[in-house]
């Protein structure tokens, strides 16, 4: 559904519309960040959710509709070109290489961006012992935050994050969505996409319910889980 006021988002991915061969999977889907605020997008796989998010990233060019960032429509756009304006984009996939250790790679990060130093950032995300670690010898939970740390080292004015608590466990969850709380705090913009309605509804301001090519803002949690459709179609009750 379209908005009409983009200047009051970071990001406004509005009435996007995408089609893979003959295959539609967006007709009209809109996605916004605000400052300050954690939105959870929910939807079933398979029905377009991490395609709008990777539109909104700049990853992948709609059919139809535009991209508002930092108030201005960006017709043409690439992840690399918002990136230097602030947004930041976490992958359902590994972020870091296996070549270096996370030390090595934060230090990266905050050789570009002025944000946390990389000691801080670690502490707060649990890794401060990991650090000298690569990528390959931590468990997924322990990947994750790592990734967060990166996140508060580059400290972006908008972060966008493709199903971050698929497959950690239920204590790790809880300290990842403690992260984008924190980060939320501090003024960015943070979307999440998941299935784990629990958790993901404990730290989300706002739910975005991505279905049949659309997408629809069924408010504050308490609200969306009495949302009739969304509770026949996506929770099953």
């Amino acid at each position: 559904m379209g908005l009409t006021s983009p200047e009051s988002d970071v990001l406004l991915a509005d009435s996007v519309g995408m089609r893979f061969g003959a295959r539609k999977i967006l007709t009209s889907a809109t996605l916004r960040a605000r400052a300050g605020e954690v939105r959870v997008l929910f939807g079933r796989n398979g029905i377009g959710k991490s395609t709008l998010l990777r539109i909104a990233a700049g990853l992948t060019s709609p059919d139809t509709g535009v991209v508002h960032f930092l108030g201005r429509p960006r017709l043409r756009t690439s992840l690399a070109s918002l990136a230097r304006e602030g947004l930041f984009w976490l992958p359902d996939h590994d972020l870091f290489s296996h070549a270096f250790s996370l030390r090595t790679q934060l230090g990266f990060f905050r050789s570009q961006f002025a944000g946390q130093e990389v000691e801080e950032a670690a502490a707060l995300c649990g890794i401060t012992s990991l650090l000298d670690q690569h990528p390959s010898a931590l468990s997924g939970g322990e990947l994750r935050r790592a990734e967060l740390a990166a996140v508060f080292v580059r400290a972006p004015v908008c972060l966008l994050a493709d199903e971050p608590l698929r497959g950690g466990s239920p204590a790790d969850a809880e300290g990842i969505g403690q992260l984008f709380r924190t980060l939320a705090n501090r003024g960015a913009a943070v979307v999440v996409s998941g299935h784990e309605v629990s958790l993901l509804s404990l730290m989300a301001d706002q739910v975005t319910w991505c279905t049949a090519g659309t997408t629809y803002e069924l408010g504050i949690p308490a609200d969306a889980a009495q949302h009739e459709r969304f509770r026949a179609e996506y929770l099953g009750t």
